[in-house]
C-alpha cells in the first residue's frame, strides 16, 4: 500500500476518490430506520455544498448541474451524519427525509422488486 492510499484508507483527512468523470457515488438511507432511500452522485462542489448546508446536494448527470435534493419539490434531505467508505470512493449519508426521496414521490427509489422471471413488482 503506498503512502497515499494508507492516508486515505488509515488516515482522519477527507480524501474523496472521485471517478474519471469527477463524481463519488453517494449512497442515501432514511436515519431513523435506516431504509435505503435513493443513490445519487456527488462531485467536490456537491459534496462541500452538502457538507457546509447540513442538506443533501448532489450532481446530476442528466442535467449536468449541481442540485439541491427537494430544491423543487420541498422534499429536502437533511444530513444527520456522512460516511465515506474504507477507499473513499462512496459517501453513505443518514438523513432525515422531509418527504418522499423519490420523484416519483415513492418513499424509497427502490419500490421495486425484480421477479424471478424479470417482471417488475411494486412493494411498499
Amino acid at each position: 500500500m503506498s503512502g497515499g492510499d494508507a492516508a486515505r484508507e488509515q488516515g482522519s483527512m477527507l480524501m474523496p476518490k472521485y471517478d474519471a468523470a469527477g463524481l463519488i457515488t453517494a449512497v442515501v438511507s432514511d436515519a431513523a430506520g435506516g431504509q435505503l432511500l435513493m443513490v445519487a452522485h456527488m462531485n467536490a462542489q456537491a459534496l462541500a455544498a452538502s457538507i457546509a448546508s447540513g442538506e443533501a446536494h448532489f450532481w446530476s448527470r442528466s442535467r449536468g448541474k449541481l442540485w439541491r435534493k427537494g430544491e423543487t419539490s420541498g422534499h429536502v434531505l437533511r444530513i444527520v451524519e456522512m460516511r465515506v467508505d474504507c477507499d473513499q470512493d462512496a459517501i453513505w449519508l443518514l438523513v432525515e427525509p422531509s418527504g418522499p426521496a423519490c420523484h416519483t414521490l415513492a418513499q424509497t427509489c427502490f419500490y421495486r422488486r425484480i421477479g424471478t422471471d424479470g417482471a417488475l413488482e411494486r412493494v411498499g
